[in-house]
């Protein structure tokens, strides 16, 4: 049947109806006042209800009776990702321009293998988010990575560093339906209930302040509120994780690497462990008056690379009261060559349940590194499977409590503490110590004063 046949028929039905009901008895009349008042009980009864329940309910098939639990779950209750690098796809791809990209499209098609990145030194990384796919995956509230390639230490880290912080801006605002800027545990909260993604920034490596704790001040005044020490290569102040391969001796902090903690701790800035040495780790998590987080780490003693996290370190991380945030990297899940086409999502709960039993349930939480890492375990390869490792967890025995605090309560937890330190700090003057002295302008070419 036609459109026009459609509405025909509709329409002589109505006009049926009318007339039946003009020439009917009282009890038809009676009828339609209770057919009228049911309608107008149900327009009310929506009026009421939509509000209460603005996000929607995540998509996909629920077969899986654990699947289906988690993407109930996630409805309720917010999910908090520890670190995604989407703004380096926009540099890699797009050279920071924002506007010739739709995130409410697949990025898989607008970002392909075949065309030139601006930093052909990286390798591809297959496009793993989009707004669909936040969606499908039930996110609350994500950190994005503001990174700087190691190469621009020393020359012009902190130019690309606010520029990757803009690339952040941008797209939140270009997507007010979606995404929030948020600054605080409680704009993640009201966002979540407004149904929509908190934004929230990460300073992805300490080369990006130039060693130069005012230029960390305008970072934290243009919404970054936390900062990874370093990045995979050392700066002047703190070395990475490769200081402790082949059997080498990490220095950790320097003094002026102290004075950035408390800085951030003055500030209200999350210090993020990942990607530094074993001892820079320890230095930090004994000098940060605030609970410290690993953004995107995981369990050494499963998988003994050495960006992921070992068990005394874990230890004294329960002490500070922070939080691991498992990256979902299969590199770091599983150490074996076949490990990009063979790891699993129940090798990922492996590094969530060795935490939990560990240190306890109050400091694992959830840090995948979507769009940073060349592969993701099978099921789990980009931002709409979060439900699939939810589910996992679920199946494991996980409580209703245990699953709040891994996807989002303990993170919050967190960084309510570190706000509160803040507070405690909020009659200190900033910090004026400066690193560069003579000694070190000469032996740095691109420096010309303090």
């Amino acid at each position: 049947m036609s459109t026009a046949d459609s509405m025909q028929g509709s329409m002589q039905g109505l006009t049926t109806s009318k007339l039946e009901f003009k020439k009917g008895s009282s009890r038809d009349r009676l009828i339609l006042g209770l057919i009228i008042i049911g309608g107008l009980a149900l327009v009310i009864g929506l009026a009421v209800g939509i509000p209460l329940s603005k996000r929607a309910a995540v998509p996909g098939p629920t077969h899986d009776p654990n699947i289906a639990f988690a993407r109930t779950f996630l409805q309720s209750n917010v999910l908090i990702d520890g670190h995604n690098d989407l703004p380096w796809q926009y540099r890699q791809f797009s050279k920071n321009h924002i506007y010739n990209v739709s995130l409410n499209e697949d990025t898989r098609i607008q970002w392909r293998r075949d065309m030139e990145m601006t930093d052909e030194s990286f390798p591809f990384l297959p496009p793993q988010t989009d707004i669909p796919r936040l969606r499908e995956g039930g996110v609350g509230a994500v950190w994005w990575a503001a990174f700087v390639s190691c190469s621009a230490t020393g020359k012009d880290a902190v130019r690309q560093g606010f520029d990757q912080v803009d690339v952040i801006h941008k797209f939140t605002a270009k997507y007010p339906e979606t995404f929030t800027l948020a600054l605080t545990a409680h704009d993640i909260e009201t966002t979540f209930d407004d149904g929509k993604i908190s934004s929230l920034i990460g300073l992805e490596g300490g080369h990006t302040i130039g060693n130069t704790l005012g230029v960390l001040r305008m970072y934290y005044r243009v919404g970054v509120r936390y900062m990874t020490l370093t990045h995979s290569c050392d700066n002047d102040w703190a070395d990475n994780y490769k200081a402790d391969l082949n059997g080498g001796v990490s220095t950790g902090l320097t003094d002026f690497g102290r004075t950035v903690v408390h800085e951030m701790n003055r500030l209200g800035m999350i210090i993020d462990v990942s990607h530094v040495s074993y001892q820079t780790m320890k230095d930090a998590i004994l000098t940060s008056e605030a609970p410290v987080i690993f953004s995107h780490s995981s369990v050494f003693t499963l998988c003994n690379h050495y960006r992921n996290v070992q068990d005394d370190v874990l230890l004294l991380l329960k002490q500070n009261g922070g939080i691991i945030m498992i990256n979902f990297y299969t590199g770091y899940i599983q150490c074996t060559d076949d490990h990009a086409n063979t790891t699993t999502v129940g090798q990922v709960a492996d590094h969530f349940d060795y935490v939990k039993n560990l240190i306890g349930i109050d400091h694992v939480a959830v840090g995948a590194d979507y769009d940073g890492v060349p592969s993701m375990p099978l099921t789990l390869e980009d931002v709409s499977t979060y439900p699939i490792i939810i589910a996992e967890l679920h199946k494991r025995n996980w409580s209703i409590e245990e699953l709040q605090k891994v996807t989002g309560q303990n993170f919050l937890r967190v960084f309510r503490d570190v706000e509160e330190v803040k507070r405690n700090k909020s009659n200190m003057s900033p910090y004026e110590d400066i690193l560069n002295d003579e000694a070190y302008i000469q032996a740095h070419n691109c420096t010309s004063s303090f």
